[in-house]
């Protein structure tokens, strides 16, 4: 169970308490309106049917939980002394958790003690938040939730609203737009040891490469009016695609999406693992790791992965630039430049690369924080779930403005990564770079191809989503 894991383990792993004496008819009144067909026992479609009629209705998946934690003869199914022995136990359980978060144990939890015990996690939240959690379990009214409350409410329900309001709104790299500066995933403790966090990121993996594939004539239109277009030599979406088609025909619009695909996997990998070593490293008293730690060990981490990964945005720039005929593949476009311009070569562009990561991951998560408190002050009603388009919403937007502020630097980047292939081309620093546009263009000449790079982000966050929520189902990942 969700709830009982997580509060078990980050709560009350010390903590005893004593287990309730079991209500007998009570247990037996709701076995008899669950067991629709009289026969004695309760299967997964009448405990959902049977629940959704007592207006509760539970995540998708919850029923199966139910019926594998209290079945003991692996029948599938549930007789009345295997439901009266789960009840029993969960009540238990439910108990431990509900004394746990009791801090001041008087028989309430109120909207402090939820900040309180999320705080001893490192996550933070406002009193604000904490109500929207206690108002989808608060039945009387009182703005605070007793033991009766508690327990009806989480008594056939696996999740838990602490969990839930971590989950709905974790900031997700599922959500890909084609950038590389996002903060890493964050997996609980649970994900890690059923084995669901490799899942999630082979999913993730998967669903990047469908967007960035579907989305690459954009990109690779961006990056072509970010080298060569000019106020002498004003490059429009539609020209510039007639221009590449022309030079190669249809499929040349998808130059460089290869290298753009293999990279995922290494960097996703990469970045996850530093992520978790700088936590470590960041950690607290206790081993709590806050909002700032987070944000820091974030960054460390997507600089880690660029640094070791940087050679192959190198190529994918050199690559997504190329004439017909000039280069057979990536390895021969390895080759070639490591011949004519050495080692160094591959690192071109390294330093406005490290340095838009704050901006960009700073402002994205500033924002998405900023539009979830919006919403969750005057939206949330019963519930802390956003739902997926309030959700795609806010990390649509919030990537967009962390672009909008890293947009320059991205732009010094693959120029420098670009200029040693064009004939002629003056060899910049990154300041030159940016003082010889300055002049010549005015500050608009850092925006270059900004148009099809926003066009892209809705496209790629779309695909993106549906990608990763097939993988998801065809993976055996739970549903959060």
């Amino acid at each position: 169970m969700k709830m009982l894991h997580f509060l078990g383990n980050c709560f009350f792993s010390r903590v005893a308490c004593e287990a309730p004496s079991v209500n007998t008819k009570r247990f037996a009144e709701l076995f008899e309106k669950l067991d629709v067909n009289k026969d004695g026992r309760v299967d997964i479609t009448e405990l959902k049917e049977g629940l959704k009629a007592m207006g509760m209705t539970l995540e998708q998946g919850a029923e199966q939980k139910i019926v594998s934690a209290g079945d003991v003869n692996k029948d599938g199914q549930l007789d009345f002394t295997e439901f009266m022995q789960y009840l029993t136990e969960h009540e238990k359980k439910l108990k431990l958790a509900f004394t746990s978060l009791d801090k001041n144990k008087d028989g309430r939890i109120d909207a402090s003690e939820i900040v309180q015990a999320l705080k001893g996690l490192g996550v933070k939240i406002s009193e604000d938040h904490a109500q929207k959690i206690l108002q989808s379990i608060d039945a009387d009214g009182t703005l605070t939730v007793d033991w009766d409350e508690w327990r009806e409410h989480f008594m056939f329900n696996p999740a838990t609203s602490i969990q839930e309001i971590i989950q709905y709104w974790k900031h997700s790299t599922v959500l890909d737009i084609g950038d590389s500066l996002t903060i890493p995933d964050e997996f609980t403790e649970e994900e890690k040891k059923s084995g669901q966090w490799w899942r999630q990121l082979i999913a993730g993996g998967v669903a990047g490469a469908v967007s960035r594939t579907g989305t690459a004539p954009l990109d690779r239109l961006k990056v072509l009016m970010q080298v060569h277009s000019s106020k002498t030599n004003k490059i429009a979406i539609s020209s510039g695609f007639k221009q590449m088609i022309k030079e190669g025909g249809i499929l040349s619009l998808w130059r460089g999406n290869g290298v753009n695909v293999i990279k995922i996997a290494p960097e996703t990998a990469l970045k996850f693992w530093a992520y978790e070593q700088y936590k470590k490293v960041l950690a607290g008293e206790g081993g709590k790791v806050g909002t700032a730690e987070r944000f820091v060990a974030g960054s460390l981490a997507g600089a880690t992965a660029q640094t070791i990964i940087y050679p192959m945005e190198v190529l994918k720039t050199r690559l997504t630039l190329r004439k017909t005929g000039q280069y057979s593949g990536m390895f021969d476009c390895a080759k070639k430049i490591m011949k004519r311009e050495g080692v160094k070569a591959f690192y071109k562009g390294y330093i406005p690369n490290i340095l838009g990561i704050l901006p960009y991951a700073g402002i994205d998560l500033a924002v998405y924080e900023t539009l979830k408190n919006f919403w969750l002050q005057n939206y949330a009603k019963d519930t802390a779930n956003p739902g997926i388009l309030v959700l795609l919403a806010c990390g649509t937007m919030s990537s967009t403005c962390g672009q909008l502020a890293s947009y320059p630097l991205a732009l010094i980047r693959t120029r420098m990564q670009a200029q040693a292939s064009m004939e002629g081309a003056q060899q910049l620093s990154m300041g030159g770079l940016f003082k010889r546009i300055l002049e010549k263009e005015g500050p608009l000449g850092l925006y270059r191809g900004i148009a099809p790079n926003f066009m892209k982000v809705l496209p790629a966050v779309s695909i993106s989503y549906v990608v990763y929520e097939k993988m998801r189902t065809a993976m055996g990942i739970a549903p959060k």
